[in-house]
């Protein structure tokens, strides 16, 4: 999830699990550092576009990591303050913070590997998109309420916007499952898709589905009046994959987006686009990772290829099809 909601989300915890024993600005400050200190990551150099994005969400969103650093993070917290007394509530309130963040990741489809150092597995659920309103703003609200009103009043008002929180992720996944059904009713058992909101809501969602030499790209609505979901079909070069088999950029990405990639060769060059983030044509992660050379593809540095879709196009196409207005998405 994006950097405010993860600070205001771990602010809540931390307010929510020292509750009265502390001052709520103090709870709120260190909840928020800890709910922020696992995207630090984001900063660091690995090398090359690919490496930056397969190696975040690693070992600093590892939850056996998380666990060693919560009672470091509540020594500080307590010794700063002069609340020794109160480490092992720092502790649990500061693990809480650290924890959520990582999960909260999980239910996006980037890929965040929980399981470091045993496991480098990319978990993705994909029932949220990375900035959703109807989820922080609660959390936000809630917050501003326990540092203004009185501590009682402030502190149920931040419990409510955290079960609020909790109630619409539930929801979120519940709504990715009936589209799954949806889906898999029109296209069959065996297909392979995803199902993964569009930008800012969980009420229009975006489906790929994968077969041999093209993907499918379509969009559902809560608000749609029939439930036949018109796709728009893509040309994909999986052959090109064999020709890469001793490219690490193209494995890793074949691997860390749980084969949901296109291949296709442009100018010479082999381009590889993650198809979980982004829509058609405009994809997020996008790089260039070989170039042909008389005759064979060879690994190159990889190159940032993607491109950002227009604001001014998508977002009004956005609101028109999360009302159910079933029409052709910007290209």
């Amino acid at each position: 999830m994006d950097s405010l909601t993860q600070l205001v989300l771990g602010a809540a915890c931390g307010v929510a699990v020292m509750g009265r024993r502390t001052a709520v600005w103090k709870a709120a400050l260190w909840g928020g550092i800890c709910g922020t200190l696992p995207d630090l990551d984001a900063f660091i150099d690995f090398g090359d576009p690919v490496r930056d994005m397969t190696y975040h969400r690693a070992e600093s969103h590892g939850l056996f990591y998380l666990t060693l650093l919560a009672p470091l993070m509540a020594w500080l917290a307590s010794k700063v303050h002069g609340e020794a007394a109160l480490f092992r509530r720092w502790c649990a309130a500061l693990w809480l913070a650290l924890f959520t963040h990582p999960l909260l990741d999980t239910l996006t489809i980037y890929g965040t590997q929980l399981l470091q150092p045993f496991s480098e597995y990319p978990f993705g659920v994909g029932s949220i998109f990375i900035i959703d309103p109807l989820y922080t703003l609660p959390l936000l609200f809630g917050l501003i309420a326990a540092l203004s009103m009185k501590q009682f009043a402030g502190l149920r008002w931040n419990a409510v916007a955290l079960g609020l929180s909790c109630v619409y992720l539930a929801w979120s996944v519940a709504a990715q499952a009936h589209v799954a059904r949806i889906v898999r009713a029109q296209v069959g058992a065996d297909a392979v898709f995803f199902v993964t909101p569009t930008p800012l809501n969980t009420i229009a969602w975006r489906i790929v589905v994968m077969r041999d030499n093209v993907y499918s790209e379509g969009f559902y609505s809560f608000f749609d009046k029939h439930r036949n979901i018109r796709f728009d079909e893509f040309p994909n070069e999986p052959a090109l994959m064999k020709e890469l088999e001793g490219n690490w950029a193209a494995q890793r990405m074949a691997w860390f987006t749980h084969g949901f990639y296109a291949l296709r060769e442009v100018n010479g060059q082999a381009i590889l686009a993650d198809l979980r983030m982004g829509q058609e044509p405009d994809y997020v992660f996008q790089f260039a990772i070989a170039q042909r050379d008389g005759g064979a593809l060879k690994a190159i540095t990889p190159q940032q290829a993607g491109s950002r879709s227009d604001a001014a196009k998508l977002l009004p196409w956005l609101w028109a099809r999360i009302k159910g207005h079933d029409i052709a998405p910007p290209r």
